[in-house]
């Protein structure tokens, strides 16, 4: 979280995470494309192959501190094996995370392999499960071979964090996903401001 004194501004940082081809970009196209609101310009980073892709949203009539307006920026990661370093640097300054999650079967072990890197780099940031709000999307839902979200949960979601399922491609659960991560960002928030 930021404080920008100058503009009258909270700014948060939320980052999408998850194995290549999850849906994360497609989450956030789609937030961009329908977000009735004021959104800043949906912006690419390309480089040798990786791609990094953010915006912003303001305002969200959230009253944090009077006077002070609330602007969320949105992260995606790169999902490929090999961009670990870039993922970590995104991940950086997080005020929230949503791991995307592929429910196809031939999937999980790739979903398991880059929730632990997730967790491992939280560590690394001196973040963890309980300092920064974490959600769980199961995306790609519409598809035959999806596994059970009893599956889903027992084999990913080790530490029990608030999931949404979604058809990210057809928009369907993405906005109650970022609207849940949106909630959960505040209460934390507020919670270590009464602290």
């Amino acid at each position: 979280m930021i404080f920008d004194l100058k503009k009258k501004e909270i700014r948060f940082k939320i980052v999408y995470y998850g194995p290549a081809l999850s849906g994360k970009t497609t989450n956030i196209v789609k937030i961009h494309d329908r977000f009735p609101g004021k959104k800043g310009k949906l912006i690419t980073i390309d480089t040798q192959g990786e791609r990094t892709i953010f915006f912003d949203l303001l305002p969200i009539e959230v009253q944090i501190l009077k006077g002070f307006k609330t602007r969320f920026y949105l992260y995606t990661v790169p999902g490929q094996v090999h961009y670990r370093i870039s993922r970590k640097l995104v991940l950086k300054g997080a005020d929230g995370v949503i791991f995307v999650a592929d429910s196809q079967a031939d999937r999980l072990e790739e979903n398991i392999d880059i929730y632990r890197e997730l967790m491992e780099n939280l560590k690394k940031l001196s973040l963890n499960g309980d300092r920064i709000p974490i959600i769980m999307q199961y995306n790609k839902r519409d598809l035959p071979d999806r596994l059970p979200v009893e599956k889903l949960e027992k084999e990913l979601n080790v530490k029990g964090y608030p999931y949404y399922s979604a058809i990210a491609i057809k928009g369907i659960g993405v906005f109650k996903t970022l609207e849940g991560m949106i909630r959960k960002v505040i209460e934390f928030y507020l919670s270590r401001e009464k602290a």
